[in-house]
């Protein structure tokens, strides 16, 4: 499966001009099955959940339905949702039909930014399908927590994608905790951030894959770049029959 992780930097709250660079950084990228964006994509890492959160088939979804539906491509992006009075931070699964097919909503809120404070906490894994890949979903903070992640693992997920806001003090815990989810769970990890600046952050991106054995293949730097990367599920089978480590897990 070939896969598009779109490391860019969006303008602070501004949905509109963001479109526009996406639009623009898509526009000569073909042939890709999934395009993967960082963790709120259209406004950067706000807190302004309730002015900034739209309806699940709001103007958001539109936007990256109408994409989905050009390029014919599955997209994978990070909303604020509404959902009657409950607002989330979540990652929502458009087909190449536009169509909605799947969603999660991040498990754990980053409570050191305060974003428990204003952001629902979701309640439950999320697994979707391209074709014949098992897709386990999360976002940023999430990837801190493994528990979430064994879950996928031992449901045979073939990849697993992590959406995020991820500050550059930090960016070292990222890729190592990417790399540790990919070779616990024997399988892909696809890592998106973002890059640039909000009013408190610096962000440099390093968007990753990681292979079922803990190889980089691919990232990125601080750099707004559309980076694609060819995945083969054979090779996710082979790892786990050679080493079948995930039948030994006793989840205590």
């Amino acid at each position: 499966m070939k896969i598009a992780l779109v490391q860019y930097s969006p303008a602070w709250e501004d949905k509109e001009a963001n479109k526009k660079k996406i639009l623009s950084l898509l526009h000569d990228v073909k042939g890709v099955e999934l395009f993967i964006f960082p963790e709120m994509t259209l406004t950067g890492f706000t807190m302004k959940s309730k002015e900034m959160s739209e309806t699940i088939n709001g103007n958001s979804f539109r936007f990256f339905s109408s994409i989905a539906k050009e390029k014919s491509t599955n997209i994978f992006a990070g909303i604020i949702e509404r959902r009657n009075t409950r607002t989330y931070n979540t990652l929502i699964h458009i087909k190449p039909d536009g169509n909605l097919l799947k969603l999660y909503r991040k498990i754990h809120p980053f409570s050191y930014s305060g974003e428990n404070e204003y952001y629902n906490a979701g309640t439950k894994p999320a697994y979707t399908n391209i074709k014949n890949w098992k897709i386990g979903l999360s976002i940023c903070y999430d990837l801190r927590f493994p528990e979430l992640y064994r879950k996928y693992g031992k449901k045979g997920t073939h990849l697993i994608v992590n959406i995020a806001n991820w500050p550059d003090t930090r960016i070292e815990h990222w890729r190592i905790l990417l790399k540790a989810r990919a070779i616990e769970n024997q399988c892909y990890i696809a890592g998106v951030n973002r890059v640039g600046k909000d009013p408190k952050l610096n962000f440099v991106g390093f968007s990753s894959v990681f292979d079922p054995m803990g190889k980089e293949i691919a990232a990125v730097e601080n750099e707004e770049k559309v980076i694609i990367v060819e995945l083969d599920k054979n090779y996710v089978n082979e790892v786990r029959t050679k080493f079948p480590f995930l039948d030994d897990i006793k989840l205590i």
